[in-house]
């Protein structure tokens, strides 16, 4: 792995936006359909230090993939708790691509505006400042692709995992929840030895072919 201080430097307040605004999303949601509890623990802020979980956090700037302090959610406020509680999950992931969108945008403004062929002759020709902010929003994009993806897995404590209960039988739900500290270690270790990595850039690979399909309808581009 090539360690790039700079990059590492530019991902620490990506991260502490990116998990902040994922659990406010979740908390959001919930609130909108009816749970008040997020709201109360004042979990809709903004403040990263209300959210942003020491471990999860690190995983994300060694690892790019991560989580924060869930949001405590309480299905007994939902009309229909099922898939109340799906749509509170999904939120997450979706603020992380939403962002990620914006962040691909801008950087496609930079190469566009700064005549350059490629991303590639951005750090090879561009001046410093291009460099870093392309870099920056690079960096953002790819960061939120790969926080979406990760939580989107099926695998708990993940939101995946969340959604998954719109799907299967109660009693094959929950027991595969009794097993969610065992399932924790395996992912810690997967993350550790670099068995998602593989997925995780042909994921990124599909973004980058989606949202290059999407922006090339926009002005300027």
């Amino acid at each position: 792995m090539n360690f790039d201080v700079f990059e590492y430097i530019l991902r620490i307040p990506i991260i502490l936006l990116s998990l902040t605004v994922h659990e406010v999303a979740h908390g959001y949601a919930a609130y909108k359909l009816g749970d008040p509890t997020a709201k109360s623990m004042g979990r809709l802020s903004l403040n990263p230090l209300k959210h942003v979980d020491p471990i999860g956090a690190l995983s994300m700037l060694l690892f790019r993939i991560g989580w924060a302090k869930p949001v405590p959610i309480n299905t007994r406020y939902f009309k229909k708790p099922r898939r109340d509680m799906a749509l509170s999950a999904l939120a997450g992931p979706v603020s992380n691509l939403l962002m990620a969108f914006v962040a691909y945008i801008i950087s496609a403004y930079i190469v566009r505006f700064g005549s350059y062929n490629s991303y590639f002759d951005v750090y090879a020709t561009g001046g410093k400042l291009a460099y870093i902010l392309f870099l920056f929003f690079y960096t953002f994009f790819s960061l939120n692709i790969s926080l979406a993806v990760f939580n989107l897995l099926p695998i708990p404590p993940l939101d995946g995992s969340r959604i998954l209960l719109v799907f299967l039988p109660d009693k094959i739900y929950f027991g595969i929840m009794k097993y969610e500290q065992i399932i924790q270690l395996v992912l810690f270790a997967c993350l550790w030895m670099g068995w998602l990595d593989g997925v995780l850039s042909a994921v990124l690979h599909l973004f980058v072919t989606a949202f290059n399909f999407v922006i090339q309808f926009l002005p300027f581009l």
